[in-house]
């Protein structure tokens, strides 16, 4: 039932994003020097390592480690970066890996391949066995200010409640944080 509902978002997203999508990966391109896309390598379903797409809003040649690892994040972003971060337009290539069946639209967002800590907790607690999203419970609830030991707590949580309600609860909470920009720090 999920798959079936991700290919439906999927056609309908596509539909209505296509056009913001090319003109978006235009701007990437003639802002800064590089690639549109980033391919991040990232964890998924049974701890399974796959490449994740998004618009690239880092410079080429910034280490492959989380943002908050950097010493000034600032530095490193493109001139469109920053805007497309906040935003959370950078995410929009995800929708490949959703066709792929890579990721869902609601699940723990993926881990970068580097998140031990973070992987290793999920393992611990089942997560890991979820397809990842690109929403899930704990970026509604705290995104970027979470703690990993309080992001795995609502992966948790998400794993005990998960149905297609709470998804359809997750993406329209989705839509209002980041129309607000709630918990956003780079």
């Amino acid at each position: 039932m999920k798959r079936c509902f991700d290919v439906l978002l999927l056609i309908l997203a596509v539909i209505f994003l296509c056009f913001p999508m090319s003109l978006l990966a235009v701007v990437v391109r003639v802002s800064s020097t590089g690639p549109v896309l980033y391919w991040s390598d990232r964890i998924g379903r049974n701890s399974s390592t796959f490449k994740m797409p998004k618009f690239r809003t880092m410079r080429v040649g910034t280490p492959a480690v989380a943002t908050h690892l950097l010493a000034n994040p600032q530095a490193y972003l493109t001139p469109i970066g920053a805007f497309l971060r906040k935003t959370s337009l950078d995410e929009l290539p995800q929708l490949w890996s959703i066709l792929r069946g890579e990721m869902s639209f609601v699940g723990p967002r993926p881990a970068l391949f580097n998140q031990h800590d973070l992987i290793g907790l999920r393992t611990q607690a089942g997560v890991d066995k979820l397809l990842p999203g690109l929403t899930g419970w704990a970026q509604v609830n705290g995104r970027d200010e979470l703690s990993i030991t309080d992001k795995v707590a609502l992966d948790v949580e998400y794993l005990q409640k998960k149905s297609l309600a709470f998804d359809v609860k997750i993406m329209i909470l989705t839509v209002f944080r980041v129309l607000s920009r709630d918990n956003v720090t780079h």
